[in-house]
C-alpha cells in the first residue's frame, strides 16, 4: 500500500512531490480585431495567478506542466435595445483558445477555448473603458484556465 502527500494550496491541488515546474507560454492575439496591451496584460495575469497561488516554479521549457494557447476572438456586439431603438447596451467578449499538457499524467491533457463577456452602457466610449474590461475578462479567462489546469474540483 502507498501513501501519497497532497498540498491544497489557494484552491489548487497539486501532488508537488511529482509536480514542480510548470511552463508559461506567451499567447499571441490571433483575432481580426485587437486592442494592443490586451496580450501583455493576460500574459502577464496568467503568470501571476500561477506565481500567486501554486508552489510551481516557472520554468521557459519542459515543465511538468505546460500551458499554451493563443487569444482567438476579441469582439463586440450589441445586446440590448432602448424603447427609442437604438442599442442600449454594448457586450464584449474574448476568447481564448488553450492547450494544457500534464507531463505527469497526460490523461488531464486537453484542449479548449474559455471565454469571457463584459457589458457597457453604449453611451460611453469603448476607449473610455476597454482597459477595465478587458482586465475583468482576463482576470476570469485566467480563473478558469488555473481551475480547469491544476484545481481538480
Amino acid at each position: 500500500m502507498s501513501c501519497s502527500v497532497s498540498y491544497k494550496f489557494n484552491g489548487a491541488s497539486i501532488d508537488y512531490n511529482k509536480t514542480k515546474t510548470i511552463t508559461l507560454a506567451d499567447f499571441p492575439i490571433r483575432s481580426n480585431y485587437v486592442w494592443g496591451p490586451m496580450a501583455n496584460i493576460f500574459n502577464n495575469q496568467l503568470k501571476d495567478q500561477f506565481a500567486n497561488h501554486t508552489k510551481l516554479m516557472q520554468v521557459k521549457r519542459n515543465g511538468d506542466l505546460k500551458i499554451d494557447g493563443e487569444i482567438t476572438r476579441y469582439e463586440q456586439r450589441n445586446k440590448s435595445v432602448s424603447s427609442e431603438g437604438y442599442s442600449a447596451q454594448t457586450e464584449l467578449s474574448m476568447t481564448v483558445n488553450v492547450r494544457f499538457t500534464n507531463n505527469k499524467n497526460h490523461a488531464e491533457d486537453f484542449e479548449r477555448q474559455f471565454t469571457s463577456t463584459a457589458t457597457y452602457e453604449t453611451t460611453q466610449s469603448l476607449n473610455a473603458v476597454q482597459e477595465e474590461l478587458v482586465t475583468q475578462m482576463v482576470k476570469d479567462i485566467c480563473d478558469q484556465i488555473f481551475n480547469a489546469t491544476v484545481a481538480n474540483w
